[in-house]
């Protein structure tokens, strides 16, 4: 009988903790911009496995309040960088991990709520940054961002719905911009906000669940597109949106868990695929999709934000979707 592959927990939080310490300038460099998210994927993927401390909350906080930019209420990647979408939304997932998100001293919510609602668009599609690029992740980060927020009145709701149908294809799943090719995390955008806003019943259920079941490969991971090789990040992007569907009961769990586990190093995290470089993006969307399914005791997660069910309980009470 094969011998199960365990999760090694205490290895990826050694690991996770680690990443501050980079000795490596040009790692360092090049992965500047993504300050501000990273350290919420390290953050984030230690709540889920419980980890004991303080979670570096003491060096980690401060770094994220200077990263809010009160000119414009939103938040940027890093120090003296402009702000965006993106790292806005991940500025309040971070901030809500700590308890800290009311902290008016610090933080004004109104202002990051108007910064996420002047980006929509006239045709509903919302811009990532003041620099004009849309396409559909930007959607979700803001219809996400204000229902945490519970801001969704300064958005145009049924605007919004319309741009998310125009990315659909004809074989019932998402593209990243009307006209785009259909991939796995695109759907997870558009599904994912359709949930928030009420509006599932737009789209097949059952045309995309299929589509999405097909995204398993015999390896047991799920790819992003038809013929491409399975990756880590997509347990979470595929999985999370058959949940929201109700249609998790339809892909092989099992042989996902054995993907995922298979792709860890025992030195700690978790990478794309087995034998590559583990990163802290790999290690915390391979988690959530573990805690999703109910292993090894992980914190249960919601599959709409990707937080942990706790603290959306107790943070966001008015964000709970039924």
């Amino acid at each position: 009988m094969k011998a199960a592959i365990p999760f090694y927990s205490s290895k990826h939080e050694e690991y996770l903790l680690s990443l501050d310490n980079c000795d490596n300038e040009a790692l360092f460099i090049v992965s500047e911009y993504q300050r501000l998210p990273g350290g919420f994927w390290c953050i984030a993927t230690m709540k889920m496995m419980k980890s004991k401390g303080d979670l570096k909350k003491a060096e980690l906080l401060p770094f994220v309040y200077q990263c809010f930019d009160a000119a414009s209420g939103g938040f940027s990647p890093n120090l003296l960088q402009d702000p965006s979408l993106t790292t806005t939304h991940y500025g309040v997932l971070f901030l809500s991990l700590y308890d800290s998100l009311h902290d008016k001293e610090k933080l004004d919510l109104e202002a990051v709520a108007k910064y996420v609602a002047h980006l929509q668009k006239a045709d509903g599609s919302f811009m990532g940054d003041d620099w004009g690029e849309v396409d559909i992740r930007f959607t979700y980060y803001a219809v996400a961002c204000l229902k945490l927020l519970d801001r969704m009145s300064l958005m145009n709701v049924d605007k919004a719905v319309e741009f998310i149908l125009r990315c659909r294809n004809p074989d019932g799943a998402f593209g990243i911009a009307p006209g785009s090719e259909s991939h796995a995390a695109y759907c997870f955008c558009a599904v994912a906000a359709l949930k928030i806003m009420g509006r599932l019943e737009e789209i097949s259920v059952d045309t995309l669940g299929v589509w999405l079941c097909k995204r398993q490969t015999l390896e047991g991971g799920f790819n992003g597109r038809p013929e491409k090789l399975p990756d880590v990040c997509y347990s979470w992007w595929v999985l999370a949106t058959l949940y929201i569907l109700q249609r998790d009961h339809w892909c092989n769990k099992e042989a996902l868990k054995e993907f995922i586990l298979k792709c860890q190093c025992e030195d700690g995290g978790i990478s794309d695929r087995q034998g590559n470089m583990v990163d802290a993006f790999h290690t915390f969307f391979g988690t959530a999709a573990l805690a999703l399914m109910g292993h090894f005791n992980l914190t249960p997660v919601d599959p709409v934000f990707a937080l942990p069910i706790d603290i959306i309980s107790k943070t966001f009470p008015h964000a709970i979707l039924k």
